[in-house]
Parts: structure tokens; C-alpha cells; sequence
């Protein structure tokens, strides 16, 4: 049997993050982030969690779309889960392109330089990063 890796339980002004709920109908995207042709919305994990982690639901605006060109992320961790759609991505290192469809998760490689090179119109993904703040930088 496991044992906790902290003393607990823990009352709540002593929790390791805050309690935080971001409500569906008070949702607010905007268009400030890496990507023209995308609407961002913050689901308060980076608050949550003192800047650890951070999770958005991103998704697909106009049907425009052209590749990210080759960057890489300064961070930990990066996965996302698609829930509407489709994306395709090219990483350093992988032969062929990586294509994740509805309902599939992907784990991508922290730090290793990528491309997105194609989207469907409609897509929707949620994107967990760690740390919450990150740099973007060319290869």
C-alpha cells in the first residue's frame, strides 16, 4: 500500500492549491495568445496552483490556417486532449506526423522543437503546461 507522500489530511487554509472553478457559462475567450487563429481561455489552474501548472481550453477561429513553423516550449510538461477536431504536428526527431483526433490525448516531448502543421476549422483542445508561464522560442 502507498503511503501519502505529505502529513494529511490537510484543513483548507493549509491545502496545497486553492479550490477554484471556472463555470462553462462564464466563460470568456480571447484572441491574445501564440496563435492569430485561435480563442484562449484560462481555466484558472496557474492561479490555482501558485504558477505550477497551467491549463487552457484553446480552440480554432476562421478557417485560415497555416503552420506554426518550427519552435519549442520552455517548460516541464505540455499535453493536450482534443475534444472537438483534429491537429497535426511534425516533432524533431519522430518520423512522420503525429495526428491527434477527438477523445485522444497526446504527451508532447517538453522542449523538443515542433511545428503544427495542420488543424481541422472546428478544432478544441485542452492544453496542460507546466509551469503556467513558458517561453516560445525558434530552434
Amino acid at each position: 500500500m502507498a503511503k501519502p507522500a505529505y502529513a494529511g489530511p490537510k484543513p483548507l487554509a493549509e491545502a496545497l492549491s486553492e479550490l477554484r472553478l471556472a463555470r462553462g457559462e462564464d466563460a470568456k475567450f480571447h484572441r491574445e495568445g501564440l496563435r492569430a487563429g485561435s480563442e484562449y481561455r484560462d481555466l484558472g489552474l496557474a492561479a490555482a496552483t501558485g504558477g505550477r501548472l497551467g491549463m487552457r481550453h484553446i480552440r480554432a477561429v476562421g478557417g485560415d490556417f497555416s503552420p506554426t513553423g518550427w519552435h519549442w516550449h520552455d517548460m516541464q510538461a505540455h499535453f493536450i486532449y482534443v475534444l472537438k477536431g483534429w491537429i497535426t504536428f511534425r516533432f524533431e526527431g519522430v518520423e512522420g506526423e503525429v495526428t491527434v483526433t477527438a477523445g485522444s490525448a497526446l504527451s508532447q516531448p517538453a522542449g523538443v522543437p515542433h511545428n503544427v502543421i495542420a488543424r481541422s476549422g472546428d478544432l478544441e483542445l485542452l492544453e496542460l503546461n507546466m509551469p503556467a508561464d513558458y517561453g516560445t522560442f525558434e530552434p
